[in-house]
């Protein structure tokens, strides 16, 4: 099948917070598939924090992004032609080659999801990625047991959405997260079942957080680093435990400003913190699908999305989900799921 399709390439390394030459979007035709391959016409792309530390040239847990190369992320798609025994027709893909149309994907680098039994979207959200790293975070790196008090910062975003959710379901004595503004502190609250809230910009997120949690917390969930995890550690319980899973304040920081943490309360106190990436631990990926699975069947798990349209928005809703404009998944649709 002979197809010319649109896809975004990294052209120029951001400093700050990325701009418009940051990208080109470049109209090209797709090579004939080999085999163990097919093709994708993909329904809905995600954006993603860890995408903007890809963007400079330094060492990661994920190697950069190629100048003059086409952006990658997660993606969904449908299968419109293959060469593949594994990968049927029509069926739907989760893959890495997202930012572009239609996507050249080996079978081997995509996974086959159920087709129709949820919206396309969720496998990059609360089944996919963010859901995943928020399961993962909470239950093994941190290592949470029911009765226990949580803190979650950055708590409206797509990971932070779930964790505290999670963490309610599975028996959490208290649950509070920290956000941008006074609308996502009440969506927390309102929706999502958080027993408390704040917005990090009323004040020094230390004085908010003891105000908080008056007999200090067990978890604390990070998805954002800085004063929050500094804050975290003075107001921490002993054999409190950190789940690192990001830190978006320092993503579009053109030098970062080192905030000092405490080493002396992580000893005194017997802290755990324990930095993770989802990925290393795929043993939990079937216990993952089946508890959320369970909980979004029941109705007792609240999803929400910031879905902006076409192609051409990715710039857009990428820089809007490093400045915190989306609530929820960020996510680009494409085209409409198939009936």
């Amino acid at each position: 099948m002979s197809l010319t399709t649109r896809e975004w390439h990294f052209v120029q390394r951001p400093v700050g917070l990325p701009a418009p030459e940051t990208y080109r979007l470049v109209e090209r035709d797709l090579p004939a598939l080999r085999p163990g391959q097919c093709l994708v016409r993909n329904l809905v792309l995600s954006v993603d924090p860890y995408m903007r530390s890809r963007m400079d040239d330094v060492p990661s847990y994920v190697p950069p992004f190629k100048l003059g190369e086409a952006l990658t992320g997660g993606a969904v798609g449908e299968v419109i032609e293959t060469r593949s025994d594994d990968v049927p027709l029509g069926s739907w893909l989760v893959h890495q080659a997202g930012w572009r149309e239609h996507s050249v994907v080996d079978a081997t680098a995509g996974r086959i999801v159920d087709k129709g039994r949820y919206p396309s979207s969720y496998y990059l959200g609360v089944l996919g990625g963010p859901g995943f790293a928020a399961f993962v975070g909470l239950f093994r790196s941190a290592g949470f047991q029911p009765g226990e008090s949580v803190f979650v910062s950055g708590a409206a975003g797509a990971v932070g959405s779930m964790v505290g959710q999670f963490a309610s379901l599975a028996g959490a004595k208290r649950v509070v997260g920290s956000a941008g503004s006074i609308e996502k502190v009440k969506y927390l609250v309102d929706e999502l079942g958080y027993d408390a809230a704040f917005n990090y910009k009323d004040g020094p997120v230390l004085n908010q957080l003891r105000s908080a949690f008056p007999e200090g917390f067990d978890v604390f969930f990070d998805n954002v680093g800085s004063d929050h995890l500094a804050a975290a550690i003075d107001v921490l319980n002993e054999f409190g435990r950190v789940a690192m899973c990001g830190t978006i304040s320092t993503y579009n920081a053109a030098e970062h400003d080192a905030v000092p943490v405490d080493a002396f309360k992580i000893v005194a106190k017997r802290l755990r913190l324990q930095g993770f990436i989802a990925f290393d631990h795929e043993d939990l990926r079937e216990e993952f699908g089946s508890q959320v699975g369970a909980w979004l069947q029941s109705g007792r798990l609240t999803y929400r999305e910031t879905a902006s349209q076409g192609i051409e928005a990715v710039p857009t809703a990428f820089t809007g989900m490093l400045t915190g404009a989306n609530t929820g998944k960020a996510i680009i649709r494409l085209a409409d799921d198939p009936v």
